[in-house]
């Protein structure tokens, strides 16, 4: 038996059956879209108003790592905690990629004693190693594939 699929997966198949896209609306210039209504808008670093396609990156990865650890923190301090998550990276540029990127969470803790904050932050770093898809992705590495509609 193999672990392999044995029908070709869609390469563009999302959660929920979301699609995603983006279009371009000048030089150097996109907006991405969801089919559920979200749009971003993606350009060069320091384009006004956009994100440039590393900074997406960044953000998803803070993301994830927001929404992983959102119910175990929710579950300890309440559903209305503050938390900001800071995330960095900087490009290798003759290599055009990151070589490390490194997000943090700043979340006041001081109402949980020792044994309880010990206990909540293994529970948070497990929950990020084993649940946060972006960073499990950095992580391990994913193939990617480019082609042009119609080029076969």
């Amino acid at each position: 038996m193999t672990d392999q699929p044995t029908t070709p997966q869609d390469p563009f198949a999302n959660a929920g059956d979301t699609r995603l896209w983006i279009e371009r609306t000048g030089t150097r210039r996109y907006v991405g879209y969801s089919s559920r209504g979200a749009t971003v808008q993606i350009g060069s670093v320091g384009d006004e108003g956009a994100f440039s396609p590393g900074e997406l990156l960044k953000i998803a990865l803070a993301g994830c790592s927001g929404l992983t650890s959102d119910a175990p923190l929710a579950r300890r301090l309440g559903p209305d905690y503050a938390a900001t998550i800071r995330v960095g990276g900087m490009a290798l540029r003759p290599e055009d990629r990151y070589e490390a990127l490194a997000d943090e969470l700043t979340v006041d803790l001081s109402g949980l004693d020792q044994a309880e904050r010990e206990k909540l932050l293994v529970i948070l770093h497990r929950a990020i190693a084993e649940h946060c898809t972006v960073g499990r992705t950095l992580t391990t590495g994913a193939t990617t594939t480019f082609t042009v509609a119609g080029e076969s």
